[in-house]
């Protein structure tokens, strides 16, 4: 058993032990510093992994360290170093016990890269719960505030009740095929001629309730913009970008490496819940005013886009998919840390109370100007090229009917971030004083916008390391 494979998860489990023993002794004036020293160590794993190339397994396969790990291995710590980053002012301010917060981002870190490459069912079952449990509790951490505590037991009940079904549905799966591995079960659906059995049917709508909670899939997403707007802001950014795109990486490998052959079953119920999470999403958007529940539905409307390259599944989609994940979590990420720092300095989270803040704050309001075009999917930003790629991906597989209503739904989106828009730029603001950005916020805004941008006019680089990492999953052309 070769244990260089996973060399950067045992490293980043050391940190996370580091991190909670420092916060033991630290006196509690100096706590904050563990911030910066957890965006150090986040980096360092990203630099870490960058420098490995090794492919294998472990256990008999039940985790995997191919070029599919190798890429969400350096993913995941570049999105939480951003996190981290965003989140210095916020948890400073407003934040109690700190220390366990920087902990907590670092052991998501690690249940998220493990999901990445779990090569069987309750490997991965375990690597989410994980995640879960440290979202958890960063979703309640605010404990001076009552939608924070709320927030918090709303998701542990309903994350509570998908997690059955889930675990459920793998009973059943394993019941059929004998193994919780995925080739074994890729294997095991082989030899049944590609049939159906009623068990194998009722896992299989079990399994995908309880991953389309994690995803905010509709109609399973109903916990998304109570829990958006309770937790702490850094911690809905988290939600919103990591843990997606960690649920993502998991159902890809699912699918691809153990679901495939029955994909005649499960592909016409995904494309139905894509064509209604990205409607649903995007329509009750409009009605929206507080700029955390707008960006909860637009997440939810952005995983109904997901979806659909997962319904028309192949190596194509996988690619585009992948390529979605990568450009969406850039951009969520500049949309939520102009509301951070925006809350931080005015207290507020209405989105009329963002009235003028083009001359209060002209370079965030454009940041964030970037981030909401970038989501609508407008030319010369990441979401317009990935939309793109992913509306090409899955019209190839011959769901048009799919691609037009994602167009339609993408127009729909466009007005309600108009709407967020046109509130910054022309009313007069209510308070004239100019907001002073942190240069290190500004610096962080900066790179932000630049990879929004940079992603959507020279997309070739990242597409061929995704080409790469998807080589892995062996999925059909």
């Amino acid at each position: 058993m070769d244990l260089t494979l996973v060399i950067p998860e045992l490293v980043l489990t050391a940190m996370i032990f580091a991190v909670f023993g420092a916060d033991l002794f630290l006196p509690k004036e100096q706590k904050h510093l563990l911030g910066p020293v957890t965006a150090i160590c986040l980096m360092c794993i990203a630099v870490l992994e960058g420098t490995l190339e090794s492919v294998g397994s472990l256990y008999g396969g039940l985790y995997r360290v191919d070029t599919y790990t190798h890429f969400f291995r350096l993913f995941f710590p570049l999105i939480m170093f951003f996190v981290a980053l965003i989140s210095l002012d916020y948890a400073r301010g407003r934040l109690r016990y700190i220390g366990e917060y920087y902990g907590l981002l670092l052991m998501a870190t690690l249940a998220m890269m493990l999901m990445a490459g779990a090569g069987e069912l309750i490997t991965a079952y375990v690597s989410l719960e994980l995640l879960n449990f440290c979202l958890y509790v960063l979703t309640a951490y605010a404990k001076d505030d009552f939608r924070s505590n709320e927030a918090g037991v709303k998701y542990i009940i309903l994350s509570g009740v998908a997690s059955a079904f889930l675990l459920y549905g793998i009973t059943f799966l394993y019941g059929i095929t004998g193994t919780t591995s995925y080739d074994a079960i890729a294997n095991a659906l082989v030899h049944m001629g590609g049939g159906i059995q009623p068990g194998l049917l009722i896992g299989l709508v079990l399994i995908t309730a309880g991953l389309g909670f994690k995803v905010a899939a509709v109609p399973f997403h109903m916990w998304t913009p109570d829990v958006y707007e309770g937790a702490p802001t850094p911690v809905t950014a988290l939600i919103a970008v990591a843990s997606k795109a960690a649920g993502f990486a998991l159902l890809l490998r699912l699918l691809g490496a153990a679901l495939l052959p029955v994909a005649a079953s499960w592909e016409p119920l995904l494309a139905l819940i894509a064509a209604a999470t990205m409607t649903l999403g995007n329509l009750v958007a409009i009605q929206q005013r507080n700029i955390k529940r707008l960006l909860a539905y637009s997440s939810i409307a952005q995983v109904g886009y997901l979806l659909m390259g997962l319904a028309a599944l192949s190596q194509f989609s996988a690619n585009a998919v992948m390529f979605h994940v990568v450009g969406y979590g850039v951009t969520n990420l500049a949309a939520f840390l102009c509301v951070i720092v925006y809350q931080n300095m005015t207290q507020e989270e209405e989105i009329e109370q963002y009235a003028g803040l083009a001359q209060r704050a002209p370079f965030m309001a454009l940041g964030l100007t970037v981030a909401l075009f970038s989501l609508a999917g407008l030319p010369l930003f990441a979401g317009f090229t990935t939309k793109f790629y992913l509306f090409t991906a899955v019209a190839a597989q011959g769901y048009l009917w799919l691609v037009s209503l994602a167009v339609v739904n993408s127009l729909i989106s466009l007005y309600y971030y108009l709407k967020v828009i046109r509130t910054m730029y022309v009313p007069a603001p209510a308070v004239e004083q100019r907001l002073v950005i942190p240069g290190l916020v500004a610096s962080t805004l900066a790179v932000l916008v630049f990879l929004v941008v940079i992603v959507g006019i020279y997309p070739g680089p990242l597409v061929d390391i995704i080409n790469v990492a998807t080589g892995s999953l062996k999925l059909p052309s």
